[in-house]
């Protein structure tokens, strides 16, 4: 019987040693249960069954209103269908009425947005960038006639841009060019603030992309970069400006992203991201944040270590974090609480302490479920845990409502805000129900139990696919959410959102301070940019009342790649002010670099000045 054993497993392995030569997938792994799925079951959700599939798309004749072919530029948004039951369930969580406590403030930005922004990042030429996925076929936007791509499964052109450059001041669009599907792809921001972009669906998989930014730029692709296909991964940026990218589909690796034109030879295994995975996965999209001595927090599914990217090696495996499970398809929200450097030198003063709070998340069935129609509750719970101690536990509490594909934002005065995203299910196309339209500020220095205070909700459901972003001004982009196939608006619960709204956290509520708001003097700003280490000095005004030292605060934040609720390379620190001068014309104020890359990769950040916890408009200061 041994024998027996011992041989069959040689045949198997010497299978799927030659479909590893051969250049092929396996057609029967028992060693791995996740064997691709078709592309029609992600297309339809329900397993092809006829009542629930999604209706065909929309012919040309059908769309009201439509530019003609031949014209580049935005199609009309098409009429909504009846709405269903299921989208009058939403949840809502009432708001206590403070005449000293605003509660934030809801606008809409543009009624169409072109695309859905399934991934969204804001650019330092005051642009953000959104795109989807060329799998769903048709957007909104059109591309110039003779600017089409060639869709390489379909052998057939496609004349629907899949990503926009939006003006977030004035809700103007410009089409963009993407060659390749990025389709749950990742990104991060270069030292220069390029965009690079990573990973993608079926022939963008192995792609890395850039955009600059300039108001005339488009996407540059490079295909096959990458060793391995990174469908569903985490891209992160390393302390000497490099990337590294994380895990995808049965992608229990990682690798650096390779220069522009190179390709990678070999990726590095990763046992945590093979041994986290479940029947439905549960670990995609690991949340990674780089520490302030340089290594990695990985986290996957409930588990994670501190990891030496440098040596690869695991230096020590953290807790599990009980309850359910925290990455895609359970689809938690993830942030490293801010860094206060304030009275830390780079070679005195106390050692940074670290801690990552992960939010929400689903059952770990929750996904299973889902494909035969049911939807359990979202996970309430929140975990926050300090990195630095040795025998660090996770300190636990609970959201005011459960909550499944939030988006987690930190805010220029060092608070979070959690929005979007749902009370029921998990991550995947219509998986989920009850729509959470209620933000929550989370403060992390208030005692337990007083943390978290509901803020006005939207009046919109943004469900799967939903994006949030901090501008510069200090409010919040939202945008997407509810991908259909063929950018559906009637016979599904929840039509695709190419809506774009603003948020205005309580802090700019319009009161006397508000109207003091910091004004930063742009020609003050050093054109070096700040030296790690060294100081940096520049002006700001108040226009109506003077502010003592104590009331100011200087932020400095790394804006995110954010998809699938998690926003990649998101970070705040507080600085250090060292020489605080009035004169009559302002002050000057002085503060500390961060003191090495560990702490700040080199990159544009946006620099905020804060009044009585006011925050100024930032401006985009590169360290170096």
């Amino acid at each position: 019987m041994a024998r027996s054993s011992s041989l069959l497993r040689t045949g198997v392995l010497a299978m799927a040693l030659l479909a590893s030569f051969l250049g092929v997938e396996a057609l029967f792994d028992p060693f791995n249960i996740f064997g691709g799925r078709p592309e029609s079951d992600y297309l339809d959700p329900f397993g092809g069954r006829a009542t629930k599939s999604p209706p065909p798309p929309r012919t040309e004749r059908e769309e009201t209103g439509a530019a003609q072919p031949n014209t580049m530029g935005l199609t009309r948004v098409p009429p909504l269908g009846e709405p269903s039951k299921a989208s009058h369930d939403t949840m809502t969580i009432k708001v206590t009425v403070r005449d000293d406590k605003p509660d934030g403030a809801w606008t809409i930005v543009s009624d169409n947005s072109g695309v859905s922004a399934m991934h969204l990042a804001i650019m330092r030429h005051g642009r953000a960038i959104m795109f989807d996925t060329a799998t769903t076929g048709r957007s909104l936007m059109r591309l110039r006639f003779d600017n089409c791509r060639v869709d390489p499964r379909r052998h057939k052109t496609d004349c629907w841009a899949h990503a926009v450059e939006f003006d977030y001041t004035t809700g103007a669009v410009r089409p963009l060019k993407i060659l390749t599907d990025t389709w749950c792809s990742a990104g991060g921001f270069d030292a220069e603030g390029n965009l690079v972009q990573s990973g993608g669906y079926f022939e963008g998989d192995r792609t890395v992309r850039y955009l600059s930014p300039c108001h005339t730029c488009d996407w540059k692709e490079h295909p096959y970069s990458l060793f391995e296909g990174r469908w569903y991964a985490t891209q992160q940026v390393l302390p000497d400006g490099r990337f590294a990218i994380f895990g995808g589909r049965r992608a229990f690796s990682f690798e650096h992203l390779p220069k522009p034109g190179m390709f990678n030879h070999q990726s590095v295994p990763l046992a945590l991201l093979r041994d986290t995975t479940d029947d439905v996965e549960n670990n995609l999209y690991p949340f990674v944040n780089l520490l302030p001595d340089g290594n990695l927090f990985i986290f996957a599914n409930d588990r994670g270590i501190i990891f030496d990217h440098r040596s690869e090696i695991v230096i020590r495996d953290i807790p599990p974090l009980p309850g359910g499970a925290r990455n895609y398809p359970a689809s938690a929200m993830s942030a490293m609480l801010p860094l206060d450097l304030r009275g830390r030198q780079l070679h005195g003063g106390p050692e940074l302490e670290p801690e990552v709070i992960i939010c929400g998340g689903a059952n770990k069935t929750a996904f299973k479920v889902g494909e035969i129609g049911q939807y359990g509750p979202a996970l309430k719970d929140c975990g926050r845990i300090n990195l630095v101690k040795q025998d660090a536990q996770w300190a636990t509490e609970e959201m005011p409502v459960q909550r499944v594909m939030g988006d987690m934002l930190i805010l220029p005065n060092g608070e979070l805000l959690l929005l979007n995203g749902a009370a029921k299910g998990c991550g995947g196309w219509g998986f989920a129900r009850q729509p959470v339209r209620s933000p929550l500020l989370y403060s992390p220095s208030a005692p337990q139990g007083s943390r978290f205070r509901p803020l006005t909700p939207s009046t919109i459901s943004r469900v799967y696919h939903s994006t949030a972003a901090v501008l510069p001004d200090a409010t919040v982009l939202v945008a997407g959410g509810n991908t259909n196939s063929g950018y559906n608006f009637s016979g599904v619960d929840f039509p695709t959102e190419v809506r774009v709204e603003r948020f205005t956290p309580p802090y700019l509520d319009g009161r006397r301070h508000v109207a003091n708001r910091p004004i930063i003097d742009p020609h003050s700003l050093p054109r070096e940019g700040m030296r790690y280490g060294a100081k940096y000095t520049f002006r700001f005004r108040t226009p109506l009342d003077p502010v003592v030292e104590a009331d100011v605060m200087v932020t400095m934040y790394a804006p995110p790649f954010t998809t699938h609720g998690y926003s990649m390379n998101q970070r705040l620190l507080i600085l250090s002010v060292t020489s605080y001068i009035p004169d009559p014309q302002g002050y000057a104020i002085t503060v500390d670099a961060p003191g090495k890359p560990e702490l700040a990769p080199p990159a544009y950040y946006l620099v905020y000045v804060l009044a009585k916890d006011v925050p100024s408009v930032a401006v985009w200061v590169k360290i170096q």
